[in-house]
């Protein structure tokens, strides 16, 4: 049974949201203190997380960012703001999804039955040379050493490793990123490559991701 997290402060949407996921067959855990929220996600390592934004302590979106350092657990912000910026900075911080209250129920069903889906869809490990990459922890091991990466980084490498020694563009990277062209930002795609170069540096692969000019990335 997959294991659903609610981080929400309206005990009444709260409740709502419990009831609907446990007679949809879920297993619910539902956050009443949120001090450390960021450690019970981690400690309870659910399959998936309904993030409300305005929770106490720290925002929902700061605690997103912060999330998105340790683990790649797939999010949906919930938020009574029908703003727009919300969502592009959301967005931005790694949110999977996003979904304003209000929220229909069927439809927030749908879209909590399609991330876990493509979850399914993501093998547990893949071996790459003398690499182990584990896509569902963003993380990559070679023998005793291991880097964490970003959900976005682990996006990147999976796009290149799936396309191995063929050019992927920038355009392809941002749209597999994105998926939208309003969450678009080319510094921000530069900035992640870097980051996982340097990342992939510290196993010794100072040059698996090669930068093609004009033409865009190759994996080799």
């Amino acid at each position: 049974m997959q294991k659903i997290l609610i981080i929400e402060d309206d005990i009444n949407v709260r409740e709502e949201l419990k009831e609907l996921l446990i007679n949809s067959n879920y297993e619910v855990v539902a956050l009443a203190d949120f001090k450390n929220s960021l450690e019970q996600i981690l400690n309870i390592n659910p399959d998936l997380v309904l993030l409300d934004i305005n929770i106490p302590y720290l925002n929902g979106e700061e605690l997103l960012k912060n999330l998105r350092k340790e683990s790649n657990i797939p999010v949906i912000m919930v938020t009574s703001k029908n703003n727009e910026i919300d969502e592009v900075l959301s967005m931005s911080y790694g949110a999977d999804d996003y979904i304003t209250k209000p929220y229909n129920p069927t439809i927030l069903l749908l879209r909590i039955g399609a991330i876990l889906k493509r979850m399914d869809n993501i093998p547990d490990s893949i071996k790459y040379k003398d690499l182990l990459i584990y896509p569902r922890q963003a993380l990559i091991k070679k023998q005793d050493k291991e880097i964490i990466l970003t959900k976005n980084e682990m996006i990147i490498f999976s796009y290149l490793l799936t396309n191995k020694n063929e050019i992927v563009s920038r355009d392809e990277l941002m749209t597999e990123l994105w998926n939208n062209d309003e969450y678009i930002n080319d510094n921000a795609l530069t900035v992640n490559i870097s980051r996982l170069r340097d990342k992939l540096e510290e196993l010794g692969y100072d040059d698996m991701i090669e930068t093609r000019k004009g033409q865009g990335y190759i994996l080799l």
